[in-house]
């Protein structure tokens, strides 16, 4: 059974720093994108960064270079880098990847972990 599975949320002062990171586990043929989304109490998800091919990365435009977002191809996983946090970047944080594994190419979701900016 494929699975993402994310780590590294968790509260932290404002203008400060966490990283993110994702594992895919299971039947995986190829991966093509992996990224991050985020999720805040009565918002809709929106995208973090996602990176694609392994060398293509794209930011949502709140990110305004706060965030780095890096592979690990051989492990199947992504690393997301965040400084400078904000009390407004507090929210679910929801790993996705596009995958072909024994199925055709999918999109799967991790579990999501908390990140809580505040003093």
């Amino acid at each position: 059974q494929v699975q993402l599975v994310e780590s590294g949320g968790g509260l932290v002062q404002p203008g400060g720093s966490l990283t993110l990171s994702c594992a895919a586990s299971g039947s995986i043929f190829s991966i093509y994108a992996m990224g991050w989304y985020r999720q805040a109490p009565g918002k809709q998800r929106e995208l973090v960064a996602v990176i694609i091919n392994g060398v293509n990365a794209n930011y949502g435009d709140f990110v305004k270079g706060r965030f780095t977002i890096s592979r690990d191809i051989a492990k199947n996983a992504v690393y997301l880098q965040m400084n400078s946090l904000k009390p407004e970047d507090t929210a679910v944080y929801y790993c996705n990847a596009h995958m072909m594994t024994d199925q055709p190419i999918q999109s799967y979701w991790g579990q999501g972990t908390q990140v809580t900016v505040s003093s």
